[in-house]
């Protein structure tokens, strides 16, 4: 008995666990789990995991593999717990989700979870996210603030190799209809086109979360990568950024809104100063088209920004709309001169009558219009719903030709503004 005890191998150390209902759910990621770590890991249900997670033995763990899915979402409370008891020992975390929500996915990751796999596992994506942990504490060590640091870290990492300063100009539409989005769409692809030769790098961002329409008028698909990319901007670099960008033509880069209508408020002052921070370093102009509402990162796109565009239309809609716009900034103290007011579907030029209500518009809201695009009638709506710019199913549209126009005018303030610093 002694002999055949001897010959029989030391256990291998635990190095990992699986944590899910039933990891026979996910049988790929027993099978990659095996590939990569042979006999070194283990299995732990919901509830065993939460005792294991208590004790002082889990220390010795590199990290978890949470698997989830759909009928999981119920015990969200219990599984983000697991996260917050597992970063108390220093155990890093990639959560493995199955359809699961978006908003569910984004709770876990602000949770702590280091990194996200989709389930089923694309091949080797269990691998690269080992991979990633593993490379993770050097960075991190070597880029840890100071306290006095930290509030810079947002964006100061971002502003390095991209080599460029970009104008940042945001839209945003005082009312619902103006034509807001149509606007951002052209402009960016006006920037885009302006020159003969050397055009300007362009990238348009859509910040409207529920009912961006970017994708649709410009008719590139919404990637899974875009809400990969605004769950977790703390990591983002250069590279990722970039694989969340769609082009359009090879000359107009496009961070589209996420596939899933999703909160407003899932993503912080925070992510998104990181993102226009990446934009502004890799593009001569960046475009941002907002949502109507006003939501919590409205100060930081204001703040960013060169130039904030707000359309309105020749209506009372508009009208109170912009006048409480007015007040909700000075009462903040925000930088409302930055605003700069078009109106859309102005009236033509032998509309005396109509000239006479525009006046009265700005003299009673105490602004001043500096545009008046013209009404584009049905060529805008079709030029949408194929997903071209105007300038490509209706380059003679009066609309477009006003805001070809602005776009020149854009790009020679932007090149003056160069020769003289």
């Amino acid at each position: 008995m002694a002999s055949s005890a001897a010959l029989q191998p030391e256990p291998a150390p635990i190095v990992a666990c699986t944590i899910s209902r039933d990891v026979q759910n996910f049988d790929l990621l027993i099978e990659d789990m095996e590939a990569e770590l042979g006999e070194k890991w283990g299995d732990l249900s919901f509830e065993d995991a939460a005792v294991f997670l208590k004790q002082e033995d889990a220390a010795s763990l590199d990290f978890l593999a949470i698997a989830v899915d759909d009928q999981d979402e119920e015990h969200l409370p219990d599984i983000g717990q697991l996260i917050t008891d597992a970063k108390s020992h220093g155990i890093r975390v990639i959560l493995i989700a199955e359809e699961v929500s978006p908003v569910a996915l984004h709770e876990l990751l602000r949770l702590g979870a280091d990194d996200f796999v989709p389930y089923p596992l694309p091949e080797g994506a269990l691998h690269d996210a080992i991979a990633r942990l593993n490379a993770a504490p050097a960075v991190a060590t070597a880029a840890a603030p100071t306290d006095e640091e930290a509030p810079e870290m947002v964006s100061a990492p971002k502003a390095g190799a991209g080599g460029h300063n970009g104008v940042v100009i945001a839209t945003h539409g005082l009312s619902g209809g103006v034509g807001c989005t149509n606007f951002a769409v052209n402009l960016a692809w006006e920037l885009a086109t302006v020159a003969k030769k050397d055009n300007p790098r362009v990238c348009l961002l859509d910040f409207d979360l529920q009912f961006g329409a970017i994708a649709t008028y410009l008719d590139l698909p919404r990637r899974e990568a875009v809400f990969e990319l605004l769950s977790d901007t703390a990591s983002m670099d250069a590279d990722s950024f970039h694989q969340a960008l769609l082009t359009y033509n090879d000359k107009l880069h496009v961070l589209t809104s996420p596939a899933d209508m999703l909160p407003l408020d899932l993503i912080t002052g925070e992510d998104v100063d990181a993102i226009i921070a990446m934009a502004r370093n890799h593009f001569d102009f960046v475009i941002v088209d907002m949502p109507k509402t006003l939501v919590q990162w409205f100060e930081t796109v204001l703040n960013q920004c060169d130039v904030y565009f707000a359309l309105l239309e020749l209506d009372m809609r508009s009208a109170q709309n912009t006048l409480r716009m007015i007040r909700a900034l000075k009462a903040e103290d925000l930088p409302h001169e930055k605003l700069r007011f078009i109106l859309n579907r102005a009236p033509k030029f032998t509309d005396l009558s109509g000239k006479s209500r525009v006046k009265r518009l700005a003299e009673n809201l105490d602004i001043e219009i500096e545009v008046q695009l013209p009404d584009g009638g049905r060529p805008v709506t079709q030029a949408n719903d194929h997903g071209m710019p105007l300038a490509e199913s209706a380059a003679k549209s009066p609309l477009r030709k006003e805001i070809q126009k602005l776009a020149k005018s854009v790009h020679e303030h932007a090149l003056a503004s160069v020769v003289n610093e």
